[in-house]
């Protein structure tokens, strides 16, 4: 669930626009026009990549404007633009694909084409329709190398959350030199800000936005958080979507599509957060093609859903629990600070607390109300800014819950958090690819296991999944196939990154992928949150290393690493 993010009712796009998201950046709006540098890299032909219209499996590359942002992105204007066109749909109505999981590197069979005859409308149980011959566009954007004289094997890059748009991390990929030998290809994933239809839900956003005076784990918040979900099902319904095409199995097509309609014969691939989760099927399902794969805050689609998110919560808040214990000046100011937290989450869930605080950009005070499960998703949030943890814990056991209002509210009110995340996507992985093969009681089971006195209200919503099995009612799309939770069997050389301060993708996630990656190099960056190729110059230093030479990353900056220095009060 991949990047620095968002905030929480659809916290689980949290994945990526986090930091910014709780210092509560701004927002701008920028349509780039196309590129006047040319980017080189493998494709057929010798024309420049991105600069030759063509047709593949059947979808189709056309150059052209770059996409809009909702941020300025001034990359984009060196950058070659255009949109791939594919089916709305390829698999037959019941979501099966065809594929029979795990080929190797080489080996691959065909998606079965199941459309409908052309022409043909076929309802479904559920009232929909199939329309075979509704097509979709997806922005792609390149960002060419910055040598000259480029590795001819480029790099795609995966976004996360579900449903953030790939366009919008290009900064990210950047400021960590991901283009230094190898141009950059991002293409937005079907449904997302950049592409056409956009699946966004302002009113789901607002509802987080204006619902801070509420008590955040009480079934009244829930109701009145789901009506939100149904009404933007109704509004994309009305547009026409068919909201069982948005997953991750469509996904992968898309990818495998991209590739062939621009001409590359062999590319290397780059997911953060539930990016990883799409790359893991993608190497599943469509091998070929694929040099090798980069894999940062690692979902595995065989554990995707709540029980894995309270595991990554306890590793994630354990991190940064003993990191304070191993400082003298933090174990000594802030002592037993994992057992201060679960008594404030026990408290605070029985005695919620409201407070009122002022946010950057919000003319008006803003009141908060905090329970013990806003305390878990604010520290799952706030593992990005480990160093004031201690402290912001400490404050609120005195009473003093500003700090943690404050960083809490920021985040739910930031332009950053409105309008922006996909939740056609969002719902679309969740509810036919996670809650179908996972119970709210698994949920519930794993939570307790992991953290015996949370009070069950707490524990049915697991951190940045709240509500999602009543959304999911709510959503009705059909079940994916069960090979979806197929664990990925692979050769193909992958480089498998994890944070220790990892709360929303557990670090153990990590090395659990890589022992079915038969060529993966497993890496825990210590001290670090989700999504290290963010926040870590080490990260961005191995990574890049890697696609040099899958074989053998440089991983020596590993030795050199320190914890952060905790804020220490007065």
């Amino acid at each position: 669930m991949t990047s620095p993010r968002p905030p929480r009712p659809h916290p689980r796009r949290a994945s990526r626009r986090l930091a910014a998201t709780l210092a509560g950046a701004t927002a701008g709006v920028l349509v780039a026009g196309l590129g006047a540098t040319p980017a080189q890299a493998g494709s057929d032909g010798g024309a420049p990549l991105g600069t030759v219209a063509r047709t593949a499996s059947g979808a189709r590359f056309e150059p052209g404007p770059c996409p809009r942002t909702a941020d300025p992105i001034p990359a984009l204007e060196r950058a070659r633009c255009g949109t791939l066109t594919v089916p709305e749909k390829r698999s037959r109505h019941d979501g099966h694909q065809g594929h029979d999981g795990n080929q190797g590197h080489d080996g691959h069979q065909a998606p079965v084409d199941h459309h409908w005859p052309h022409g043909h409308d076929r309802d479904d149980q559920h009232g929909r329709k199939d329309h075979p011959s509704r097509t979709i566009t997806l922005a792609v954007a390149i960002i060419p190398a910055a040598t000259s004289r480029p590795a001819p094997d480029p790099i795609v890059w995966l976004a996360g959350g579900p449903g953030d748009d790939a366009v919008s991390e290009i900064p990210m990929a950047l400021a960590g030199g991901l283009n230094r030998d190898r141009d950059v290809i991002f293409m937005s994933q079907r449904g997302t800000y950049s592409a056409d239809p956009e699946l966004t839900c302002r009113n789901i956003d607002e509802f987080a936005a204006e619902s801070l005076d509420l008590v955040f784990g009480a079934p009244s918040t829930g109701r009145l958080h789901v009506e939100e979900t149904r009404k933007c099902r109704d509004r994309l319904v009305s547009r026409g979507v068919d909201l069982s095409a948005y997953n991750g199995t469509e996904s992968s097509a898309d990818y495998d599509a991209l590739r062939k309609a621009l001409g590359i014969r062999q590319w290397n691939v780059f997911g953060i957060s539930y990016g990883t989760d799409l790359a893991l099927q993608y190497m599943r399902l469509h091998p070929e093609g694929i040099r090798s794969v980069g894999i940062d805050g690692v979902l595995p689609p065989s554990l995707a859903g709540g029980a894995v998110t309270w595991k990554a919560a306890r590793e994630g808040f354990d991190g940064i629990f003993r990191a304070c214990e191993q400082q003298p000046a933090c174990n000594t100011r802030y002592p037993n600070l994992k057992a201060t937290f679960e008594r404030l989450v026990v408290e605070l869930e029985a005695r919620p607390v409201t407070t009122t605080v002022t946010v950057p950009g919000h003319p008006e005070p803003v009141k908060v109300v905090l329970d013990g499960g806003l305390l878990v998703n604010w520290l799952t949030f706030a593992s990005h800014l480990a160093a004031g943890v201690p402290r912001s814990i400490d404050e609120l056991a005195h009473g003093n819950p500003r700090r943690i209002a404050e960083q809490y509210a920021g985040g739910k009110l930031s332009p950053q958090a409105i309008g922006r995340v996909s939740h056609g996507l969002v719902f679309g992985v969740f509810c036919s690819e996670w809650t179908p093969f996972e119970s709210e009681a698994d949920v519930i089971r794993a939570g307790r296991r992991l953290f015996p006195s949370f009070p069950r209200s707490v524990l049915a919503n697991a951190p940045l999944l709240s509500w999602m099995h009543a959304d999911c009612r709510a959503w009705d799309v059909p079940p994916a196939d069960p090979s979806i939770r197929q664990r990925t069997y692979s050769d193909i050389p992958t480089l498998v990154l994890s944070g220790g301060f990892d709360a929303q993708t557990a670090p153990s996630s990590g090395p659990y992928a890589a022992r079915t990656l038969s060529r993966s190099t497993a890496v825990t960056v210590p001290y670090v949150a989700h999504v290290v190729f963010a926040d870590s110059k080490c990260a961005q230093t191995m990574t890049v290393s890697f696609f040099d030479r899958p074989n053998a990353p440089d991983t020596s900056c590993l030795a050199g690493l320190r914890p952060p220095t905790f804020e220490i009060a007065p």
